[in-house]
């Protein structure tokens, strides 16, 4: 079915202008039925062949408390071993809308430039998952390669729309792939899998880090246009 709808086309934007990256949750937790509608949402996502490659492992209650305690010892410790390679360097316009991205969130956290300190205590609030009751690991199987992991994407993009849509906060997060070992012995993850990121999600608490928004590249940017 297609759809032409100014309302439709209304809602989508609204639903991609109003999600952001919430760093600061109330830690109360979801209702089952909420995050299984979310979950429903996601599922629809499209994939190559459809063959819907994301596996998805949820933590709630007392297992998210255990995660989080793992998830801070291995940081500590320094131990880093993701799955899937992080970049090794930022460069032009990359890495200027990585810093530019860095000084806001410093600045709406309270960090003055410089503290290393303060920033290094920030960092550390991924693998608290930001105070959120509930996280979701994005794990696939390896064989299928790097384009199941923009399937995963898809689906990660839609698992954060369809959460902001139901009133939930959350935030994708790399950082806790840095520590696979520990993500696959916790939720039981088949060796024959990567993980490809986690994703906190609760209640967003009004706090001063939660208020900053992100630019965007305008289209022409992003977009190569050919008309002959």
């Amino acid at each position: 079915m297609t759809i032409d709808s100014p309302e439709a086309a209304r809602t989508l934007r609204s639903l991609l202008e109003g999600r952001h990256s919430c760093r600061d949750f109330t830690g109360e937790s979801i209702p089952r039925s909420t995050i299984e509608q979310i979950l429903g949402a996601a599922q629809r996502t499209a994939s190559w062949c459809n063959t819907q490659p994301w596996k998805i492992y949820l933590s709630c209650g007392e297992n998210t408390r255990r995660l989080k305690s793992r998830l801070m010892a291995a940081a500590l410790e320094g131990r880093a071993q993701p799955d899937m390679a992080f970049p090794a360097k930022y460069e032009g316009e990359h890495l200027a809308r990585r810093r530019e991205s860095g000084f806001q969130l410093y600045d709406a956290a309270g960090i003055a430039k410089g503290d290393r300190d303060a920033s290094h205590r920030l960092a550390l609030r991924n693998f608290e998952l930001f105070g959120a009751p509930h996280c979701a690991i994005v794990a696939m199987p390896a064989y299928l390669g790097p384009y199941a992991a923009i399937d995963c994407g898809g689906w990660i993009a839609n698992f954060l729309l369809a959460a902001h849509a139901h009133g939930v906060a959350a935030i994708a997060q790399a950082a806790l792939a840095q520590h696979a070992p520990v993500l696959r012995e916790h939720f039981g993850i088949p060796e024959e899998h990567v993980v490809v990121c986690g994703i906190a999600f609760g209640f967003e608490k009004p706090s001063a880090v939660n208020a900053y928004r992100t630019r965007r590249a305008p289209v022409d940017e992003a977009c190569v246009w050919l008309d002959a």
